[in-house]
């Protein structure tokens, strides 16, 4: 009866890219590769209680009042810190960090800022669907960029950029790529800042897992090339800490940041208090990255049991992705696959695994022969049962009897 009342960009036909991406089953020997979930047996769950009664202790009352849209202090310099000596960004002082409601805040709050409905931008595809499903609400018309085995392919943007000068925004997860698990390489990421001085559009580099890295040498942050004030640096602390306080961070020019603020004081007022005020707490008493390193001698031996798993499983003309760190493994099948319908029809049902299907991925949810795995958030028995499963599904056979 009202929907003649909603804004002409709510489309009620159309489902959110995020809107049961997850699907629940109730059998008992399921495997979920879905969602992008930390090991829940990796949260620092005692220390955080403590550092949960700090935060209410050392503020009283004052605790559950308004606070600052700033975030705590101590925190943002930590992070302005974090962001000299981990990502390579000079000269970054607290005032400018801003603290967000997890990374997918920030991402928002970026759309919110530079789009409106026919505004042009272009992504990497396939694109992490968080993404997608936060800049489809503002209608830009999208650009879609094929990804390389170093990151997305600049030949291609650049081409793109000379046909379409007024390309505003340009979205990236140059570490560990969600979903393909690709790093982009160090030549591109200093090429990228290049084209956007040369072709005025904005870089959201997003980089939640960053600090995820299991083989190989880290590599400088896009931002770190930035010349121009050009570059969104967000991360965020829930794959290093936990998904639960829901806290991203990001760095941006003053005018960038300046700008954020406002969009961030007209949605939510202010950081909450209670859950930043743990994550400084916990800081300020614990060493966070020898936390990571925990973390990542848990997730390696998980990544390359997946690694082992998929060769060992799936047929033989699958097209696996190498990813050196984060959650993810892509796979791509031939053309005539189908893994949306595969997912219903087949894996859930009968294999009971989820997945994500490709079609999520993608801007016109177009491409549908591909899907993502997360390893982080299962046993090392359940990734090599889950990848048999897996191997089961995708023979000829399955394939087809989907395709009829």
């Amino acid at each position: 009866m009202l929907e003649n009342l909603f804004a002409k960009r709510i489309n009620k036909n159309i489902p959110s890219r995020l809107q049961g991406l997850f699907p629940e089953t109730n059998f008992p020997d399921n495997i979920s590769f879905g969602g992008g979930c930390p090991d829940e047996k990796s949260f620092p769950a005692r220390e955080l209680v403590n550092a949960y009664q700090e935060a209410i202790i050392n503020e009283k009352e004052h605790s559950f009042q308004y606070h600052d849209v700033k975030g705590p202090e101590r925190l943002r310099e930590f992070l302005a810190d974090r962001a000299q000596k981990k990502m390579g960004i000079a000269n970054v002082t607290s005032e400018d960090v801003m603290l967000t409601a997890g990374g997918q805040q920030g991402i928002e709050l970026v759309a919110k800022l530079f789009l409106e409905a026919g505004d042009k931008m272009a992504v990497e595809v396939p694109c992490y669907v968080g993404a997608l499903a936060a800049f489809d609400v503002y209608e830009p018309d999208y650009y879609e960029i094929p990804m390389e085995d170093d990151g997305v392919n600049l030949d291609c943007l650049e081409a793109t950029l000379k046909a379409h000068p007024d390309i505003k925004l340009f979205y990236t997860v140059p570490d560990f790529h969600n979903p393909t698990g690709i790093t982009m390489s160090l030549e591109k990421r200093q090429r990228l800042v290049e084209l956007a001085n040369k072709y005025n559009f904005v870089i959201l580099e997003d980089t939640p897992y960053r600090d995820l890295r299991y083989h190989g040498e880290s590599l400088p942050s896009i931002k770190s090339f930035d010349t121009e004030g050009r570059v969104i640096f967000l991360s965020s602390f829930s794959k290093i800490l936990s998904p639960a306080y829901r806290l991203g961070w990001l760095v941006a020019s003053p005018e960038i940041k300046a700008e954020l603020t406002k969009l961030k004081l007209a949605e939510d007022l202010e950081v909450p208090y209670i859950p930043s005020a743990t994550v400084d707490n916990y800081i300020a008493h614990h060493d966070l990255d020898a936390h990571i390193e925990g973390l990542k001698k848990i997730y390696r031996q998980k990544l390359d049991k997946m690694d082992q798993a998929l060769h060992a499983y799936l047929p033989a003309d699958a097209k696996i992705s190498h990813p050196e760190g984060g959650f993810f493994f892509w796979i791509e099948l031939g053309d005539d696959a189908n893994t949306s319908q595969l997912l219903l029809e087949e894996a859930i049902p009968n294999e009971h695994l989820i997945y994500v299907p490709s079609a999520s991925f993608y801007p016109d949810r177009d491409h549908v022969n591909g899907l993502r795995v997360n390893f982080t958030g299962s046993s090392l028995a359940e990734i090599d049962e889950g990848c048999r499963r897996l191997g089961r599904l995708l023979n000829v056979d399955s394939l087809m009897q989907v395709a009829i």
